[in-house]
């Protein structure tokens, strides 16, 4: 395959160049570094992108941010508008670093594109086994995965979010059996993979699970899987459904009479808005928690901790805090930080070395491609961050916080209280 760094490593990339449109990637000294921002801003995945504009009103208004120029794209919840998005901010605007953020359907297309044309990538928001697995030509054979050049990624695992669940499972007193809720997405997928996934750490844990099979997105009637987990006494579900799929599921549960004393789930009830929709019925829904106002950690851009950030985003929008904003303000900590690393922002190469190099205080915590809690063949592109787990509670004011509840694996994060079962 020809690619774009190909094409204008030849002899004649000029004059191709010139008829074809592209642009020249040359980065003249003094002039803005510039970056691509792939993140679904529209559709069923919108929520994660919530705080896109403010976390981009505030980098450019910082020193460092003055040195871009941020190019907004919108995936639109769509794997293959990702892709051409992707393919436009690389062919046309000849950006020196992609960013991207917000599940495997937004990520990975993103991250493959760059990968083929070698421009450097960091993305984040999405479990770096459907991020590493879900890019490679076989995901079903781990002897055959490689590592990337130009992709890399910082977040946490399907095994800290099993642990999290697992902790805070054990504070209720439950029969073990466990209900699947897994749609035929990247995610879903790589939750319920037998040997990456969920499955074996469950079992090995004394739970036994109900996977009624994969479902289409924008599912309308759960009723199949509902029954499933009746029949196996199901007391906690769990998944990694689209918002409006598990309002669905929730809403029909309730009218079926299937009342588990625990749901744990990834993805949908991240943000409040999603919990709010469901109004009674989200007390005490469980995820996990990867960033709040109460993670110690701070900025390398602003010095701002976790709480500064959270506060300033709500005082700025009137809404309130949600997960990705810590680590969409985390990506553009990243960019500024490598390329404060590198002579030439157009030197590829040079860039992606520099991301691997990476070792940085951010606001989510340490990232740095140590190879950290990660098996051989992901060392070298992913990087963990730290996950705890936490409650939805509806406040006498009709709102709902989130309260941490696990902290088994992250002491630092403190907790504000104990795991209480579904009523």
């Amino acid at each position: 395959m020809i690619t774009r760094r190909t094409l204008l490593k030849t002899g004649a990339a000029a004059g191709l160049l010139s008829t074809s449109g592209l642009a020249a990637p040359a980065l003249a000294r003094g002039a803005k570094i510039k970056l691509g921002y792939v993140s679904p801003q529209s559709g069923p995945l919108a929520a994660f992108s919530e705080a896109d504009r403010f976390i981009l009103d505030g980098f450019a208004a910082t020193e460092a941010g003055q040195n871009f120029e941020v190019i907004v794209k919108d995936s639109q919840s769509n794997p293959n508008r990702a892709a051409d998005v992707a393919r436009e901010l690389i062919v046309d605007d000849g950006i020196n670093l992609m960013l991207v953020a917000s599940t495997p359907e937004t990520t990975n297309p993103v991250a493959t594109t760059c990968e083929a044309e070698e421009i450097p990538c960091i993305s984040s928001v999405a479990p770096w086994q459907p991020w590493f697995a879900g890019q490679q030509g076989n995901p079903g054979d781990p002897g055959s995965w490689e590592r990337f050049h130009y992709a890399y990624h910082f977040f946490w695992g399907l095994e800290d979010i099993v642990a999290v669940f697992n902790a805070m499972w054990s504070q209720l007193d439950t029969n073990k059996s466990v209900g699947a809720l897994y749609p035929n997405d990247g995610d879903g997928n790589a939750w319920g993979d037998p040997v990456l996934g969920f499955p074996p750490v469950l079992e090995q844990g004394g739970y036994r699970l109900t996977d009624p099979g994969r479902y289409q997105n924008l599912t309308d009637d759960f009723s199949a899987q509902i029954n499933a987990f009746k029949q196996a006494k199901v007391e906690i579900v769990t998944g990694v459904p689209i918002p409006p799929d598990f309002t669905t599921f929730w809403t029909q549960a309730k009218q079926q009479g299937f009342a588990p004393k625990a749901a744990s789930i990834g993805k949908a009830v991240l943000f409040p808005q999603a919990v709010e929709t469901l109004g009674d019925a989200g007390h005490n829904l469980s995820s996990e928690v990867w960033w709040s106002p109460n993670h110690p950690f701070s900025s390398s851009l602003t010095g701002q901790s976790a709480a500064g950030l959270a506060h300033g985003f709500t005082a700025a929008t009137g809404r309130q805090w949600t997960q990705p904003i810590g680590f969409v303000h985390a990506l553009f900590e990243m960019a500024a930080d490598v390329m404060s690393r590198v002579d030439d922002a157009a030197d590829a190469d040079t860039v992606s070395g520099a991301i691997a190099a990476t070792d940085l205080a951010s606001i989510v915590g340490r990232i740095a491609f140590d190879g950290t809690g990660l098996p051989s063949f992901a060392q070298a592109n992913v990087a963990k961050t730290p996950l705890v787990g936490g409650q939805w509670r509806l406040s006498e004011s009709g709102t709902y916080d989130l309260v941490i509840v696990d902290n088994s694996t992250v002491p630092e994060v403190p907790v504000g209280g104990v795991m209480e079962p579904i009523s």
